[in-house]
């Protein structure tokens, strides 16, 4: 028999505007102490120094992750021009150097090749695994890896300032497993003059935004309050991206006991949706001839 699962059956996301120099799971870790949640993760990583929105889901909500993940996110970032670092960004040793300064014309005519389907290479010290290693930790070790390109949609990349000839503001919507670092790296790459990321900010992730964020000061002022669990927003929003269903009082138990149930709507045979009784999610799966077989059910 499984060990009970310590701390409250508290479910829903928390937005957290994540300040520089601390890692997202330190902050999930630290929500999760402060709601005194069973249960808790995070719809997708930010490096320690970057900030911005970190969207972390508590007890039920965890099961919505996976379609925040997918989500579109929208990055803001500086690029320094003239150097590579062997992080990619501005906490690593500098590499190379370049004299080379591009113009904003020469600027605005490479980010073209960074627009739409794009195979992107990770950093050096970024999470992706190595026959079973973090990227990072084989890094900090010396060793020098040939990490396989990715396929990566980029919907929007655009330049907003040029504070000075050594730096450039951009903006950037792209889908899942985008590494700004990689951007700021190419496109140095590409104008001949080399580039790393000063910093970097998430202004949204999927539904969530930054004018729904709360910073990590008042997750712990507020800590084991009414008022923190107030600021807690619904699951349903995680799931926003995928059509709603609504099941008949009779379909949501059979869905709640992990059988197929009858909901009203319409959509292909197996599109992914969800089922709502009231509002209120009951389940997520395939819909196929006026039922949803479920793959995830919310016992709330």
């Amino acid at each position: 028999m499984g060990r009970a699962r310590k701390g409250r059956a508290v479910s829903g996301w928390l937005i957290v505007d994540k300040p520089a120099g601390v890692t997202s799971t330190a902050v999930v870790n630290k929500v999760k102490w402060a709601l005194e949640a069973a249960k808790a993760g995070h719809a997708g990583t930010l490096d320690p120094d970057a900030t911005g929105v970190l969207a972390v889901a508590l007890g039920e909500a965890t099961k919505t992750i996976p379609y925040v993940t997918d989500a579109l996110k929208c990055y803001r970032f500086r690029v320094v021009l003239g150097a590579a670092t062997e992080t990619d960004d501005a906490s690593g040793a500098v590499i190379a150097t370049s004299a080379l300064r591009p113009t904003d014309a020469q600027i605005e005519a490479a980010l073209a090749a960074f627009r739409g389907d794009i195979m992107q290479v990770p950093p050096q010290y970024s999470a992706v695994k190595v026959e079973g290693e973090r990227a990072y930790d084989l890094a900090r070790e010396g060793e020098v890896m040939d990490l396989a390109a990715r396929p990566l949609w980029v919907e929007r990349l655009v330049m907003l300032g040029r504070p000075d000839a050594d730096h450039v503001d951009l903006e950037m919507v792209c889908g899942k497993g985008g590494y700004v670092r990689s951007i700021a790296r190419d496109l140095g790459a590409a104008l001949g003059c080399l580039g790393h990321v000063e910093w970097l900010r998430r202004e949204w992730s999927g539904p969530f935004d930054a004018d729904q964020a709360v910073t990590l000061e008042t997750v712990e002022t507020e800590a084991r309050t009414e008022a923190l669990d107030a600021r807690l927003l619904p699951l349903e929003l995680g799931l926003q991206d995928l059509p709603e269903f609504n099941a008949t009082p009779e379909g949501a138990v059979r869905l709640r006991n992990g059988n197929p149930g009858q909901v009203i709507g319409h959509a292909d045979w197996g599109t992914e949706g969800w089922a709502s009784l009231n509002g209120q999610a009951v389940a997520v799966g395939h819909y196929r001839g006026g039922e949803l077989h479920p793959s995830r059910v919310f016992n709330r």
